[in-house]
């Protein structure tokens, strides 16, 4: 049987774009529920669930982290953000400009993930065309 790693990356990316959009939902839920009256702040990590399973590895190499990394462990989740106490009467913990803030920073991210995963496609494809 032929295995290869080829797409090992482009899983990765994938898996963190993905990540990224649900942020970008869960970003758009917080600041639709700002008037919603003790309603806490969500968001997603998908960072810290990358950095435990490469950090796990004994591999030395990013490549070779990147080649193991079992994807049925790169979930993200979503939590309640409860340290960000509020300071407002309804007990609504969600700041609109921090929010705004995190919206354009994930964006940001999410096309850069995009774009990532097209070059690396380009690179195969420029690979298997020689």
């Amino acid at each position: 049987m032929f295995s290869t790693n080829v797409y090992s990356y482009i899983n990765v990316l994938n898996k963190a774009a993905d990540a990224s959009w649900l942020r970008e939902q869960t970003i758009t839920n917080n600041l639709s529920n700002v008037n919603t009256p003790g309603y806490k702040r969500k968001d997603v990590d998908f960072e810290g669930v990358l950095r435990r399973e490469l950090g796990s590895m004994k591999y030395r190499t990013l490549d070779d982290k990147v080649d193991h990394v079992d994807l049925s462990r790169l979930n993200a989740s979503t939590y309640y953000d409860h340290a960000n106490y509020s300071y407002r009467v309804d007990k609504n913990n969600v700041d609109v400009d921090t929010e705004n803030v995190e919206l354009a920073s994930e964006k940001i991210r999410y096309d850069a993930l995009i774009d990532s995963m097209t070059q690396e496609f380009s690179r195969l494809r420029v690979a298997m065309s020689k």
